[in-house]
């Protein structure tokens, strides 16, 4: 049997209409050439594949039949979307910034793309529908999104704009600065900027989950980076948790849980998520900011960057370790300790796998995504991401001393050491490629089933509430 009499037989196996099948199967377009032409008669077939998703009970009510059905609908659908787009990338992506003219982020790119290609990526209604879902009753169409962001960030040209809209500030903070620059501090709800001397203070605040990271803290936090960069009165900033509620820590600071995995299991964190924060403000902190008129690469760039410090209080877990990577200098405490539990999450930490390997080497990089290896700080292995151990009744004061010792006789040569280090290691050209491996991977990370598996038996995320 080949492929399209399989297909067939497995969809017209759940109950779905002979006829529509046998139609829809027919028609599937290929690639002509012409970019409108392609178009109309792609979506055309796209719109009819989702009528037949939309025959199919809900995910949560699906029979074997009707499950397999589904997978199949929804790869022949990928296949097609992914091929349209290998093709008519560039022509869709010129469309919407209007011949590069324009900076779109990731946010707005992606549904600025579902108006002018309706099918090819789920409707911002489509996916706040499905936002109200558990995450494994999700129909998982964000994985679209995945594959588009994939191709883009793939092509030389392309990724590169894309990379330069993510490193522009944020147009909450341009609109906020004369605020900051007036009183020296905000509160933006789940992150603080503040002045203190030379440096810009940073707070991560989500205490009722560790300071984890989620769809609540994502904008406050990069707008806070964005304005801690933007300040003219300080030369470096420092990135710090707040102080939170759980009994074990209350009335201490810790710096993160990274993800935070009730929202992953109830379906409140969306794939776009993962995409805005790591081209947003992790690589900020790495990067600086960008300005509209001049590239962000480091041999003809020209970025707004300061030095970053970090103080790691109880720990760096997951998304929060990731930081530490982008990061020139970390102070943490004694007892604390970094992990980066991907395996046992079942998504991809961040740009951890192309960092990490800098600092500890591939083996002890590979035994920490891999197979969920606790570095205590205060360890030879710790060290090689921790510069300095604190205690943790002194560590406001070693913030302090460090803070003093990197400004103390100015701090003119920093950012182009730093960006002298990065030219070497990584730079834009290699975290663009990057990225577009982890864009499409971590989509389909995203809608797996063994996330979910993974987050019941690790985490018992089905008896937390979000």
């Amino acid at each position: 049997m080949d492929a399209n009499a399989e297909a067939r037989a497995t969809l017209e196996r759940s109950g779905l209409p002979a006829p529509a099948v046998a139609d829809w199967l027919a028609n599937e377009p290929k690639i002509g050439g012409d970019y409108s032409d392609d178009a109309l008669a792609h979506m055309r077939f796209w719109r009819a594949g989702e009528e037949l998703v939309g025959r199919l009970p809900r995910k949560s009510e699906r029979s074997e039949p009707a499950r397999q059905a589904a997978a199949v609908l929804h790869r022949i659908l990928r296949v097609s979307r992914d091929r349209f787009l290998a093709t008519h990338m560039e022509t869709l992506y010129r469309g919407i910034t209007h011949e590069f003219k324009n900076f779109v982020r990731v946010e707005r790119l992606a549904y600025a793309a579902a108006e002018l290609l309706p099918g090819l990526v789920p409707t911002a209604d489509q996916v706040a529908a499905e936002a109200q879902l558990l995450q494994r009753d999700k129909e998982g169409r964000e994985i679209d999104q995945g594959l588009l962001f994939s191709r883009i960030l793939a092509h030389p040209v392309t990724g590169a704009h894309l990379c330069h809209a993510m490193l522009l500030p944020r147009a909450e903070a341009v609109e906020r600065l004369p605020m900051l620059r007036e009183r020296g501090a905000l509160d933006l709800g789940a992150a603080r900027v503040e002045r203190r001397g030379k440096a810009s203070h940073v707070t991560m605040s989500n205490p009722r989950f560790l300071n984890a990271e989620d769809e609540g803290t994502i904008d406050a936090v990069e707008t806070a980076i964005d304005l801690a960069l933007l300040d003219p009165a300080t030369e470096v900033c420092v990135l710090r948790g707040d102080v939170v509620e759980h009994p074990k820590y209350r009335g201490k600071h810790v710096f993160s849980t990274g993800i935070n995995l009730t929202h992953l299991y109830h379906g409140k964190i969306s794939y776009l998520w993962y995409v805005k924060r790591e081209m947003g403000f992790v690589n900020k902190m790495y990067r600086g900011l960008a300005t509209p008129d001049a590239s962000p690469d480091e041999i003809c760039g020209d970025l707004s960057e300061k030095l970053w410090i970090a103080g790691v209080d109880a720990f760096a877990i997951g998304g929060g370790c990731q930081y530490l990577l982008a990061l020139d200098y970390v102070v943490a405490a004694r007892d604390a300790y970094m992990t980066l539990p991907a395996r046992k999450e079942g998504i991809i930490p961040g740009a951890a796998n192309m960092r990490l390997p800098r600092f500890t080497g591939d083996r002890i990089a590979r035994q920490a995504v891999q197979h969920g290896r606790r570095i205590n700080c205060d360890t030879p292995e710790g060290r090689l991401i921790c510069d300095e151990i604190a205690t943790s009744e002194t560590m406001d004061r070693t913030l302090d001393r460090v803070v003093e010792d990197l400004t103390g006789s100015g701090v003119v040569s920093a950012a182009a050491n730093r960006r002298a280090f990065r030219v070497a290691q990584e730079p834009l050209d290699l975290f663009r490629r990057y990225m577009a491996v982890y864009a499409r991977e971590q989509a389909f990370c995203h809608f797996s089933p063994a996330l979910i598996a993974n987050l019941e038996r690790y985490w018992n995320a089905a008896e937390r509430k979000p």
